[in-house]
């Protein structure tokens, strides 16, 4: 089990180094991230290189036992190189420069930038390929954090290379962007440009396909630098640090490039759900590259700098919250920063060694961790979950576009939709739909808009091949380039279904708020959101009914049986007390339990490798029923009770 954090000591003197080193292995510390942003002290000019402060540092943490996640330090080029090389500085649609003097200025297609870039991770790399303290590499640093997406100039020439190898004509493009409507025909892709500031909206094809350039353009910058440290001779394992479901990038195409994922959490902790967030970020994380453990690579250890209110964590609830990580397949916790730094931005943000030293409830808490995860048997990455939810960056892209019946925020639905699955202690993979999803006893897929014909025919199989299936409004309606299928709606999966959407039925906005739906379900009723569609029914056996509206008495909730399988369909998007009535219902059916009954909602469960993991995220102590039947293995305190977030991890069942 990896445990640690980011390490700066460019920010300290060298003074320091001995007794941070003393501090780690007090604290049971056996991994840093060293040199993240360590260009401008390992390149002062270019071509000048400064490596004995990094040798040094590199030799004292593997005299004292710890291993380094080596940066290539690309992240945040110095000012000398932009004042070399402005060309290498980002603009945003408006053609506005991002300057240096903050961190990640760069242009990610700069040809400059990838030169510069390039010699340094080289010279790192060739430096220190072999040298015993370097167990990983860590490339750049959360990419696109900053700067989501370039439109200069270099973004310009990239883009139409990208465009050219995607269509290879020109009027591929044209038919892909529907470039007919309002006469945005190109005659040439020199005449394509980034979807700068327009006069109205851009259009949506092309606005889709710059999202999945910009992704693509970091993804080579990353794929570069592995490069390099392979040629160099690295064999250690090469990864980045993703930050949770950030819309920017498609991290489900990047993770076959990671040796491993890692991952960036901030949940905040004045918000007492924020404990289902994380859990839906680590387990997204972990089906990134199922079978494989992946890393927290980033996490406070108290408050953060950045919010408008930065509140403490309460205590115990950093291990909670690294715990969580664990149960749902980490092999590492780590925290920014090691030691907290004394200037710079980022003064305010909690690190493992605070301002206030040793003497701290937060170093405290930090020691007590790092004695309980080495405490930890060895876990293998295999976690329990009998559901899929299905989440597709590119399809967030197209949802999320302007000039459609409905304006929501994918992720926060997707997000419900799982935290509903998550208060019936229920764990849950997020995968994709072209995924193999035979395996999992249910599937949702909440407003699966961008639908390819591989996709739908992927979510056909598992529904025929015994699966069960619920698909919610907004689903089926376009294909990979934005466009609407021939013959209308729902026209890939409404054979599965037994019936077709005609109209989406958007619900208007009141003076407050939008207006809601009430659906029949069983002899209850849930409140339906953002849409009330109009169905034409083929097959399908209706299970509820809109219950007022101006689609009063029309189906709302469907199923059809397909073989041993069964596809159901809701009308709407139901608010998290529906989420959860409705999956409950569909559960049962299939036979779905969580590993433990009668849990408090704040208490989470999770099982890996055989053994359960039982996670108290509420500042009321919690006593397991004694129903368990299991020993337990680890604890963050002794005896019968659980304590305000607190923890316990219980041996295997019996068989």
């Amino acid at each position: 089990m990896y445990y640690g954090g980011d390490y700066n000591p460019e920010q300290w003197p060298e003074s320091v180094w001995d007794d941070d080193i003393r501090l780690m292995r007090a604290a049971g510390v056996n991994l840093v991230s060293l040199g993240v942003f360590a260009w401008a002290r390992i390149q002062r000019a270019e071509g000048e290189f400064d490596f004995g402060w990094l040798d040094r540092i590199l030799d004292k943490l593997h005299a004292g036992g710890i291993g380094v996640n080596l940066a290539t330090a690309t992240a945040s080029p110095p000012p000398w190189a932009s004042r070399a090389y402005p060309e290498i500085l980002p603009k945003d649609a408006s053609g506005a420069t991002y300057w240096h003097g903050s961190r990640q200025a760069y242009a990610p297609t700069s040809p400059v930038y990838r030169r510069l870039a390039a010699e340094l991770a080289g010279a790192i790399a060739e430096r220190y390929a072999c040298h015993p303290a370097v167990v990983m590499w860590h490339v750049n640093n959360e990419y696109g954090c900053h700067v989501h997406a370039d439109y200069s100039d270099n973004a310009a020439v990239a883009f139409r290379a990208w465009l050219r190898g995607r269509y290879g004509d020109i009027e591929a493009l044209n038919d892909a962007w529907g470039t007919a409507f309002w006469s945005q025909r190109y005659g040439d892709f020199e005449e394509v440009v980034p979807p700068r500031l327009t006069p109205s909206s851009v259009n949506p094809s092309g606005l889709l396909d710059f999202k999945r350039f910009t992704s693509d353009a970091l993804l080579d910058l990353y794929r570069m630098e592995k490069s390099i440290i392979r040629a160099a001779g690295g064999a250690q394992p090469v990864t980045t640090n993703f930050i949770g479901a950030f819309e920017p990038i498609d991290y489900r195409s990047w993770a076959a490039d990671l040796d491993l994922v890692a991952d960036d959490s901030y949940p905040d902790p004045a918000d007492a759900e924020s404990f289902r967030e994380a859990a839906f970020d680590r387990d997204l994380m972990r089906s990134l590259k199922p079978g494989v453990p992946w890393v927290l690579m980033e996490q406070a250890p108290d408050a953060v700098n950045w919010r408008a209110s930065n509140s403490p964590k309460a205590p115990g609830q950093m291990a909670a919250l690294s715990v969580q990580a664990v149960a749902r397949g980490a092999d590492g916790v780590m925290f920014f920063q090691w030691r907290q730094s004394r200037s710079g931005s980022e003064k305010f943000h909690s690190a493992m060694v605070p301002h206030a030293g040793t003497g701290t409830r937060t170093w405290r808490e930090i020691v007590e961790l790092g004695r309980n995860l080495a405490g930890l048997p060895r876990l293998s990455a295999e976690v329990d979950a009998p559901v899929a939810l299905i989440y597709d960056w590119q399809n967030r892209w197209a949802v999320e576009n302007s000039d459609h019946p409905v304006r929501f925020d994918y992720l926060a639905v997707v997000r419900q939709w799982h935290a509903a699955i998550h208060r019936q202690h229920v764990t849950a993979d997020i995968r994709h739909p072209d995924d193999d999803l035979s395996k999992y006893a249910v599937v949702i897929a909440p407003q699966l808009y961008l639908l390819t014909d591989a996709s739908a025919a992927n979510v056909a199989a598992y529904v025929a091949g015994g699966g069960t299936l619920l698909l919610s409004a907004f689903s089926d309606v376009v294909d990979e380039h934005d466009r609407f299928a021939a013959g209308g709606f729902t026209t890939r999966l409404g054979a599965t279904l037994g019936l077709r959407v005609r109209d989406f039925g958007a619900l208007p906005l009141d003076a407050h708020d939008r207006t809601t739906v009430t659906v029949s379900l069983g002899d209850a009723s849930m409140t339906g959101r953002l849409f009330a569609e109009e169905l034409d029914l083929i097959d399908a056996t209706v299970i509820g009914h809109f219950r007022d509206g101006r689609l009063q008495g029309h189906p709302a909730f469907t199923s059809r049986t397909n073989g041993s399988g069964t596809a159901y369909y809701l009308a709407t998007i139901p608010d998290e007390d529906g989420m959860r009535a409705v999956t409950a219902r569909i559960f049962a059916g299939a036979g779905v339990r969580p590993p433990v009954d009668r849990l408090p909602q704040h208490v989470e469960a999770v099982v890996r490798d055989g053994r359960l993991f039982v996670i108290n995220h509420s500042g009321q102590p919690f006593t397991p029923p004694s129903s368990f039947g299991r020993r337990p293995e680890a604890a963050s305190e002794a005896g019968d009770t659980i304590g305000a977030y607190g923890w316990r991890v219980f041996g295997r069942a019996a068989s």
